[in-house]
């Protein structure tokens, strides 16, 4: 006999006043949801342009997974669509996206050149649930999380279950990036409930100058090789896309060294040492 599955959905009232709105300086197009904070940018000249740092930052899954055309992404949030235009210009991957606001999605297709592509869906559902689906098991080398409504503080999806719900969706190795706003009240109870899914593979790029704090979590050895190959592969990538992933890879490699220090032993894998001593900082994170 089937059994009918509790929605962990939230209820209608937490989304259906989010209207998006637009506004548009220096070339700039911006999407609101009815009021002043930002939920997405697109630089009109160049659409699949990360304008803000947070939006770069959470591309840092692909210093550790390299996407092929077999591969499947996932984004839970469509925002201005800015995550999804880059990943169809840069991958292969089929891209799965989740945005529960259906106005959201048309506001986008009309002034956000959404791509129009087969190996792009978007997914009208509740992330809470989307995740949830037994079907969804070890099917995306990388998740995207950036699940906001209007008052744009804590992610609205933040509990334990929805985050060991993520990390069962990832295949193995698998990498997830969550957008977090590092000084509000719920950062701590996040990382909390990332640690406990992640088995503690996780750490946090540095806070950017919209309050942003982007953590990337693991599953399976994805951390593993040398500080070297970390930098080459950062080298390579913002070859490839202009994203500033040297600044990343140094960020990372110095938590880790912190963590070896105080442990006495190898954090994830990684040289961290390697890297300080073969790569010179050039300027300030």
């Amino acid at each position: 006999m089937a059994h009918a599955r509790k929605s962990r959905s939230r209820p209608q009232s937490a989304w259906e006043d989010d209207e998006p709105t637009l506004s548009e300086e220096a070339g700039i197009r911006f999407l609101h949801f009815n009021s002043e904070w930002i939920q997405g940018a697109m630089r009109v000249a160049r659409p699949s342009e990360l304008v803000l740092a947070y939006t770069q930052q959470m591309m840092a899954w692909l210093l550790f997974v390299r996407p092929g055309s077999r591969d499947n992404l996932a984004i839970l949030g469509l925002g201005a669509g800015s995550l999804l235009r880059f990943s169809m210009r840069h991958t292969r991957s089929a891209v799965d996206t989740v945005e529960r606001n259906p106005a959201v999605t048309a506001m986008c297709r009309a002034f956000f050149r959404l791509p129009a592509q087969e190996r792009s869906v978007i997914h009208h559902a509740d992330a809470l649930d989307w995740v949830a689906d037994p079907a969804r098991a070890g099917r995306y080398r990388a998740l995207m999380v950036d699940v906001y409504d209007s008052h744009a503080q804590g992610p609205v999806c933040d509990t334990p279950a929805f985050y060991q719900d993520c990390y069962r969706i990832l295949d193995e190795p698998g990498v997830m990036t969550v957008n977090l706003f590092g000084q509000h009240a719920s950062f701590e109870r996040n990382l909390q409930a990332i640690d406990h899914a992640f088995n503690g593979q996780f750490v946090c790029l540095p806070e950017v100058d919209e309050g942003n704090t982007v953590v990337l979590a693991f599953k399976g050895h994805v951390l593993s090789g040398s500080a070297q190959d970390l930098m080459d592969r950062a080298a390579a990538l913002e070859t490839a896309t202009r994203l500033p992933a040297r600044r990343w890879a140094r960020s990372l490699l110095s938590q880790l060294a912190q963590t070896e220090a105080a442990s006495g032993s190898p954090a994830n894998g990684l040289v961290a040492s390697q890297a300080t001593r073969s790569h010179p900082s050039d300027g300030p994170l």
